[in-house]
Protein backbone atom coordinates (compact mmCIF):
# COMPACT_ATOMS: atom_id res chain seq x y z
CA UNK A 1 0.00 0.00 0.00
CA UNK A 2 1.00 3.57 -0.94
CA UNK A 3 1.38 6.66 1.28
CA UNK A 4 1.27 10.39 0.09
CA UNK A 5 3.52 13.07 1.75
CA UNK A 6 2.37 16.39 2.63
CA UNK A 7 3.68 17.78 -1.07
CA UNK A 8 2.38 15.14 -2.61
CA UNK A 9 -0.88 15.32 -1.51
CA UNK A 10 -0.90 19.07 -2.62
CA UNK A 11 1.08 18.02 -6.26
CA UNK A 12 -2.33 15.88 -6.57
CA UNK A 13 -5.08 18.87 -6.66
CA UNK A 14 -2.38 21.05 -8.36
CA UNK A 15 -1.56 19.12 -11.31
CA UNK A 16 -5.00 17.69 -11.73
CA UNK A 17 -6.42 21.34 -12.20
CA UNK A 18 -3.32 22.66 -14.24
CA UNK A 19 -2.26 19.60 -16.47
CA UNK A 20 -5.76 17.74 -16.39
CA UNK A 21 -8.23 20.31 -16.52
CA UNK A 22 -10.29 19.44 -13.38
CA UNK A 23 -11.76 22.40 -11.48
CA UNK A 24 -11.08 22.29 -7.77
CA UNK A 25 -14.96 22.52 -6.77
CA UNK A 26 -15.27 19.10 -8.69
CA UNK A 27 -12.23 17.15 -6.66
CA UNK A 28 -14.26 19.16 -3.36
CA UNK A 29 -17.48 17.38 -4.30
CA UNK A 30 -16.12 13.63 -5.02
CA UNK A 31 -14.04 14.11 -1.88
CA UNK A 32 -16.96 15.06 0.18
CA UNK A 33 -19.77 12.94 -1.78
CA UNK A 34 -17.34 10.60 -1.31
CA UNK A 35 -17.49 10.93 2.32
CA UNK A 36 -20.98 11.35 3.07
CA UNK A 37 -21.72 7.70 1.22
CA UNK A 38 -19.25 5.81 3.78
CA UNK A 39 -20.68 7.72 6.65
CA UNK A 40 -24.08 6.59 5.51
CA UNK A 41 -22.88 3.17 5.01
CA UNK A 42 -21.26 2.90 8.34
CA UNK A 43 -24.61 3.31 9.67
CA UNK A 44 -24.06 7.33 10.62
CA UNK A 45 -27.69 8.16 12.88
CA UNK A 46 -28.76 12.11 13.97
CA UNK A 47 -27.61 14.33 14.28
CA UNK A 48 -24.51 14.76 12.54
CA UNK A 49 -22.90 17.74 14.05
CA UNK A 50 -19.83 18.61 11.22
CA UNK A 51 -16.92 20.83 12.66
CA UNK A 52 -15.57 22.90 10.10
CA UNK A 53 -12.22 25.02 9.85
CA UNK A 54 -11.60 27.70 7.24
CA UNK A 55 -9.28 25.71 4.61
CA UNK A 56 -10.07 23.19 1.90
CA UNK A 57 -10.85 20.33 4.43
CA UNK A 58 -13.74 22.56 5.85
CA UNK A 59 -15.00 22.98 2.32
CA UNK A 60 -14.92 19.21 1.97
CA UNK A 61 -17.20 19.02 5.31
CA UNK A 62 -19.82 21.74 3.98
CA UNK A 63 -20.11 19.18 0.95
CA UNK A 64 -20.30 16.35 3.18
CA UNK A 65 -22.91 18.18 4.97
CA UNK A 66 -25.64 18.98 1.60
CA UNK A 67 -24.98 15.42 0.77
CA UNK A 68 -25.91 13.74 4.33
CA UNK A 69 -28.82 16.55 4.18
CA UNK A 70 -30.15 14.95 0.76
CA UNK A 71 -30.88 11.79 2.17
CA UNK A 72 -32.44 12.96 4.96
CA UNK A 73 -30.40 13.01 8.02
CA UNK A 74 -30.23 15.52 10.36
CA UNK A 75 -27.33 17.77 10.27
CA UNK A 76 -25.63 20.62 11.88
CA UNK A 77 -22.85 22.73 10.67
CA UNK A 78 -20.04 23.95 13.29
CA UNK A 79 -18.32 26.89 11.65
CA UNK A 80 -14.97 27.08 13.56
CA UNK A 81 -13.50 30.31 12.00
CA UNK A 82 -15.15 33.51 11.27
CA UNK A 83 -16.73 32.79 7.70
CA UNK A 84 -15.30 35.77 6.51
CA UNK A 85 -12.20 33.89 6.59
CA UNK A 86 -13.39 31.33 4.16
CA UNK A 87 -11.85 31.85 0.74
CA UNK A 88 -12.05 29.78 -3.07
CA UNK A 89 -13.76 26.90 -3.13
CA UNK A 90 -14.63 26.10 0.86
CA UNK A 91 -16.43 29.70 0.63
CA UNK A 92 -18.34 28.70 -2.55
CA UNK A 93 -19.47 25.29 -0.87
CA UNK A 94 -20.02 27.37 2.86
CA UNK A 95 -22.56 30.15 0.21
CA UNK A 96 -24.35 27.06 -0.92
CA UNK A 97 -25.44 26.17 2.79
CA UNK A 98 -26.01 29.44 4.01
CA UNK A 99 -28.57 29.47 0.65
CA UNK A 100 -30.09 26.27 1.57
CA UNK A 101 -30.58 27.23 5.04
CA UNK A 102 -28.82 24.58 6.99
CA UNK A 103 -28.56 24.25 10.60
CA UNK A 104 -25.22 26.43 11.09
CA UNK A 105 -23.96 27.09 14.32
CA UNK A 106 -20.67 29.97 14.21
CA UNK A 107 -17.91 29.11 16.95
CA UNK A 108 -17.35 32.76 18.87
CA UNK A 109 -20.88 34.42 17.39
CA UNK A 110 -23.35 31.34 18.03
CA UNK A 111 -21.21 30.19 21.67
CA UNK A 112 -18.05 29.50 23.28
CA UNK A 113 -15.91 26.41 23.46
CA UNK A 114 -17.80 25.18 26.43
CA UNK A 115 -21.25 25.86 24.63
CA UNK A 116 -20.23 23.61 21.42
CA UNK A 117 -19.30 20.88 23.73
CA UNK A 118 -22.76 20.37 25.19
CA UNK A 119 -23.65 20.24 21.61
CA UNK A 120 -21.42 17.90 20.81
CA UNK A 121 -22.48 15.35 23.74
CA UNK A 122 -25.91 14.89 21.51
CA UNK A 123 -24.38 14.21 18.72
CA UNK A 124 -24.97 11.23 17.15
CA UNK A 125 -21.96 10.81 14.91
CA UNK A 126 -18.94 13.85 14.48
CA UNK A 127 -17.13 14.42 11.76
CA UNK A 128 -13.79 16.41 12.00
CA UNK A 129 -13.02 18.76 9.19
CA UNK A 130 -10.75 20.70 10.77
CA UNK A 131 -7.57 20.77 9.65
CA UNK A 132 -5.94 18.84 6.85
CA UNK A 133 -2.94 17.70 5.30
CA UNK A 134 -1.28 21.28 4.61
CA UNK A 135 -1.30 22.39 8.92
CA UNK A 136 1.59 21.15 10.87
CA UNK A 137 2.48 22.55 14.37
CA UNK A 138 0.39 22.87 17.27
CA UNK A 139 -3.13 23.69 16.82
CA UNK A 140 -4.04 26.75 18.47
CA UNK A 141 -6.64 28.08 19.88
CA UNK A 142 -10.00 27.90 19.63
CA UNK A 143 -9.57 24.51 17.28
CA UNK A 144 -7.79 22.98 20.44
CA UNK A 145 -10.34 23.40 22.71
CA UNK A 146 -12.79 22.24 19.73
CA UNK A 147 -10.22 19.09 19.44
CA UNK A 148 -10.50 18.57 23.08
CA UNK A 149 -14.39 18.95 23.08
CA UNK A 150 -14.62 16.25 20.03
CA UNK A 151 -12.39 13.87 22.17
CA UNK A 152 -14.13 14.27 25.36
CA UNK A 153 -18.20 13.67 23.56
CA UNK A 154 -17.66 10.03 23.62
CA UNK A 155 -19.19 10.32 20.33
CA UNK A 156 -18.35 8.07 17.06
CA UNK A 157 -16.28 10.79 15.52
CA UNK A 158 -15.21 10.65 11.16
CA UNK A 159 -11.87 12.36 10.36
CA UNK A 160 -11.68 13.79 7.04
CA UNK A 161 -8.30 13.05 4.94
CA UNK A 162 -6.45 12.96 8.57
CA UNK A 163 -7.21 13.05 12.06
CA UNK A 164 -6.93 17.17 12.80
CA UNK A 165 -3.63 17.50 15.01
CA UNK A 166 -1.82 14.85 13.03
CA UNK A 167 1.00 16.11 11.13
CA UNK A 168 0.74 14.37 7.62
CA UNK A 169 4.30 13.23 7.20
CA UNK A 170 5.38 11.77 10.62
CA UNK A 171 2.30 10.92 12.33
CA UNK A 172 3.15 13.11 15.55
CA UNK A 173 0.74 15.15 17.07
CA UNK A 174 2.64 17.71 19.01
CA UNK A 175 -0.26 18.64 20.67
CA UNK A 176 -4.36 18.56 20.62
CA UNK A 177 -5.15 15.51 18.39
CA UNK A 178 -8.58 14.11 17.24
CA UNK A 179 -8.91 10.20 18.33
CA UNK A 180 -11.30 8.86 15.19
CA UNK A 181 -13.04 6.04 14.88
CA UNK A 182 -12.85 6.28 11.04
CA UNK A 183 -10.92 8.23 8.39
CA UNK A 184 -11.90 9.18 5.01
CA UNK A 185 -8.45 10.21 3.13
CA UNK A 186 -8.23 10.84 0.20
CA UNK A 187 -6.59 9.31 -3.61
CA UNK A 188 -4.44 7.56 -0.82
CA UNK A 189 -3.18 7.45 3.06
CA UNK A 190 -0.85 9.67 4.27
CA UNK A 191 2.45 9.05 5.02
CA UNK A 192 2.13 9.93 8.90
CA UNK A 193 -0.14 6.45 8.86
CA UNK A 194 2.72 4.40 9.06
CA UNK A 195 3.73 5.63 12.90
CA UNK A 196 3.09 3.25 15.49
CA UNK A 197 1.19 5.61 17.08
CA UNK A 198 -0.89 7.10 13.81
CA UNK A 199 -3.31 3.65 14.48
CA UNK A 200 -5.41 4.78 17.58
CA UNK A 201 -5.87 8.34 16.09
CA UNK A 202 -7.16 7.38 12.72
CA UNK A 203 -9.12 3.62 13.36
CA UNK A 204 -10.27 2.08 10.30
CA UNK A 205 -9.22 3.82 7.34
CA UNK A 206 -10.61 3.87 3.76
CA UNK A 207 -8.95 5.42 0.71
CA UNK A 208 -12.04 7.52 -1.07
CA UNK A 209 -11.37 8.49 -4.77
CA UNK A 210 -11.84 12.08 -5.64
CA UNK A 211 -12.26 11.62 -9.51
CA UNK A 212 -8.68 12.13 -10.68
CA UNK A 213 -8.06 10.33 -13.99
CA UNK A 214 -6.22 7.63 -13.18
CA UNK A 215 -3.02 8.15 -14.80
CA UNK A 216 -2.12 11.19 -12.43
CA UNK A 217 -3.00 8.88 -9.65
CA UNK A 218 -0.30 6.02 -11.26
CA UNK A 219 1.78 9.42 -11.89
CA UNK A 220 1.10 10.84 -8.16
CA UNK A 221 1.44 7.74 -6.62
CA UNK A 222 4.99 7.20 -8.16
CA UNK A 223 6.59 10.13 -6.91
CA UNK A 224 6.98 11.61 -3.07
CA UNK A 225 5.16 8.24 -1.46
CA UNK A 226 6.45 5.82 1.25
CA UNK A 227 5.32 2.21 1.25
CA UNK A 228 3.97 -0.33 3.67
CA UNK A 229 5.24 -4.16 4.42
Amino acid sequence: MRFLTRDAARAVDEVAIRDYHLPGLVLMENAGRGTADWLRELGVTSPVVICCGKGNNGGDGFVVARHLELHGLEVEVVVCCDPVLLSGDARVNYDVLVAAEMPMWILGVDGTVADLAARLGRAGWIVDALLGTGAQGVPREPLAGVIRAINDSGRPVLAVDLPSGMDADTGVAEGECIRAEYTATFVAGKQGFTHPAAKHRTGTIRVIEIGIPRHLRDRVLGVGTATSE
